[in-house]
């Protein structure tokens, strides 16, 4: 009788015991804990990167991606890894490779552009993994992959890449096709943030074909500050006020994009419910929807076109475009993503109800 006493403790601790391990093993790997952010500062050690009025765009990239770090490093939920924090040379690959090996959430490389064909060219723009639209976008990508070129057996590492070669560029975007989305989004809210907060000039996000973008498992943005081939611009840039301010853009453009996506998981769980509600309920049932905006422009109903919302429907009346957020059977649901809507900058968003795919007044939807 004892010893079955003894054996159903013994067991009822090691079923306690596995049950607390669990649980922390869980909390531990859960991704919505820790979101960890790599920041690579571009170029270090024997290459300086660009040499506009005689800067070293190494330094100034390392003074603010260490900036930038400090800023994240305040918050609970950020975790910040360096590609480098002195002064050393760090094959692009092994860039990527220290990302991947985190198993990071996104990857943020820091750079200054220069164009010498026209030194009055300036302002701060994003880029993410893609083909080049232009030629411009092209030769900043070629610039930056020629690094290569000062790596030992770089064609192995690369594969028989050629930074100048249009046809090799092509080959790099199919990697990243999964996270062009969501590297939109970053960069997305990297850009509004030197615009809206320093004022920046708007160089828009762009696509390019970057090698050290291409090995990144994750989200990916290259970041190019400004140009020091400017003379004001590159002065700014080699200040500490310009480096300290262009530090809290990025960190402020990172917790952003960080903080919505919070914001996407929350909703997607009431777009979850709603789904099984859905399969549950006839076509004559009341939907709630938030209508965001109304124009005559056509927009896909991509995310990055309705500040990261997701969950996009549009309809036309007329010669106009209505573009409506969510879908809910529920009025309560409806009220917490129209308040979402406002927190993302649609202050005029209303709640309407549909009953068989008409509109009609919301008070009857209410009855």
């Amino acid at each position: 009788m004892k010893t079955n006493i003894l054996l159903k403790t013994l067991l009822f601790f090691l079923i306690t015991l596995f049950f607390h391990f669990y649980l922390f093993s869980q909390q531990k790997s859960s991704p919505k804990n820790i979101f960890t952010v790599v920041l690579d500062a571009g170029h270090g050690g024997k290459d300086t990167g660009n040499r506009g009025n005689n800067y070293y765009e190494k330094k100034i990239a390392l003074s603010i991606a260490l900036k930038t770090g400090k800023l994240l490093e305040k918050e609970k939920k950020i975790k910040v890894i360096y590609t480098r924090k002195t002064d050393v040379f760090v094959n692009l690959i092994e860039r990527a490779n220290i990302a991947n090996r985190a198993d990071a959430d996104l990857f943020i490389s820091i750079h200054c552009d220069s164009f010498e064909k026209n030194k009055s060219v300036y302002g701060a723009g994003t880029f993410v993994m893609g083909l080049h639209a232009n030629q411009r976008n092209f030769e900043v990508a070629k610039k930056e992959n020629s690094v290569i070129f000062l790596e030992d057996n770089y064609l192995q590492n690369y594969d028989g890449f050629d930074p100048n070669s249009l046809e090799s560029v092509i080959g790099l975007t199919l990697m990243q096709e999964t996270y062009l989305d969501q590297s939109i989004l970053a960069a997305n809210s990297i850009q509004n943030s030197f615009v809206n907060k320093l004022n920046r000039k708007n160089r828009t996000v762009k696509q390019a074909g970057f090698m050290v973008l291409k090995y990144s498992y994750m989200p990916s943005v290259l970041v190019e500050t400004g140009f020091l081939t400017n003379k004001r611009e590159g002065a700014y840039l080699n200040s500490k006020k310009g480096q300290s301010e262009m530090a809290k853009t990025i960190a402020e453009g990172i917790k952003n994009y960080f903080y919505n996506l919070e914001d996407t998981f929350v909703s997607n769980n009431i777009d979850y419910e709603e789904r099984q509600n859905d399969l549950s309920s006839s076509k004559s049932s009341i939907i709630f929807k938030v209508q965001i905006a109304a124009s005559k422009n056509y927009l896909a109903n991509k995310s990055y076109n309705f500040k990261g919302l997701k969950g996009i429907s549009r309809e036309k009346n007329g010669n106009l475009y209505r573009y409506y957020y969510g879908k809910t059977s529920k009025y309560k649901n409806a009220i917490t993503l129209m308040r979402r809507a406002k927190k993302k900058g649609y202050k005029k968003a209303f709640v309407v109800a549909f009953k068989s795919g008409k509109k009609i007044k919301l008070k009857d939807a209410l009855k």
